[in-house]
């Protein structure tokens, strides 16, 4: 691999927020023990944050952002890892403070990095990205509590990257889904996932005031927060079992103790970021074997590095969906 590579930088100017792919060197890259050819990334919200130049995302600048990888080591101070080992990084720091992988090379320590697991190749294993990996993580609470005649799952974000591949999953597995939206009406698109019924953020935040709705559901997935995750929690079914993972909507869960101690619900969060290595090569096995989705089913753009930008600020503007397959290679 050549010293220089290519990569999206982002600059905060006096005039905002300045985004250009650049030549970088490998010189210029953190420490770390593998330094990795990257072959694909994806597009994530928390991306599109530090692309915008959020400081609560990234710290200092420039920057480039990207907390998905896959591609090749190139090199490697690692015993655990060879050149030309096929391999993936999420979550961690990666795209956050430490160079992302919206560039032909990343820099990392070795125990961020997973072995690409045989049955997935780099730009499968980036149609799930993080948004997959954390599906898959929700996915797995709740069938590991829930079975798939016990009753309907509920999706909440489900046009977005988590939701999508979560809706898929299920149906995959055997769950009959309902999946929720800001707007039902433009998300058919969501039938050929398996969806077995669609409905609105409002349908399912029902009655706000009532400490509880008719029950309903036989578990949750959410991907927003706020009052969308309280209507789940107020209408789930006795020992539901939910799993949260995102706050796109609120911070705040306004609800009160009832569903847990009234129904027994169980509200189960999902880290991505820091989850646990061993947990993490399981996920991504599951992935390219019994979980393995079909690729040409999902909704997935690809983009190459130059096209990124709309992309992005699709995502900030709310009206991105499905997955963005970045090509980098």
């Amino acid at each position: 691999m050549s010293n220089k590579f290519t990569a999206l930088r982002v600059s905060l100017t006096d005039s905002g927020v300045k985004r250009e792919i650049q030549e970088r060197s490998i010189d210029d890259l953190p420490p770390g023990e593998v330094t990795i050819r990257v072959r694909y990334s994806s597009l994530n919200y928390k991306d599109a944050l530090s692309a915008s130049g959020n400081k609560g995302v990234t710290r200092n600048y420039p920057h480039t952002p990207g907390i998905d990888a896959a591609g090749e080591v190139t090199h490697s101070d690692s015993p655990d890892f060879a050149v030309g080992d096929a391999v993936l990084v999420t979550g961690y720091d990666l795209g956050m403070n430490t160079s992302g992988g919206f560039a032909a090379a990343i820099r990392v320590p070795a125990d961020w990095v997973v072995p690409l697991p045989a049955g997935l190749d780099a730009r499968e294993a980036m149609v799930y990205g993080t948004a997959g990996f954390t599906a898959a993580q929700a996915v797995g609470k709740i069938t590991a509590a829930v079975a798939p005649d016990a009753g309907e799952v509920v999706v909440s974000g489900a046009r977005g990257g988590v939701g999508t591949m979560a809706l898929a999953m299920l149906h995959k597995l055997g769950y009959k889904t309902v999946a929720v939206t800001r707007n039902p009406d433009t998300a058919e698109s969501l039938r050929e996932l398996g969806v077995n019924e669609i409905i609105s953020n409002q349908q399912v935040i029902g009655e706000a005031k009532r400490p509880l709705l008719s029950a309903r559901w036989a578990a949750g997935l959410d991907t927003v927060g706020g009052d969308v995750l309280a209507g789940m929690l107020k209408a789930a079914e006795h020992r539901a079992t939910f799993t949260c993972c995102g706050n796109a909507a609120s911070i705040e869960l306004p609800i009160s103790v009832f569903p847990f101690i009234l129904r027994g619900v169980t509200l189960a969060g999902i880290d991505s970021q820091n989850c646990p290595m061993p947990q993490r090569r399981q996920i991504w096995a599951r992935l390219a074997a019994a979980w393995k989705l079909d690729a040409a089913a999902l909704p997935i753009t690809e983009v190459s590095l130059d096209e990124l930008e709309g992309r992005i600020e699709a995502m900030l503007a709310g009206s991105h969906s499905g997955r963005t397959l970045v090509r980098i290679h």
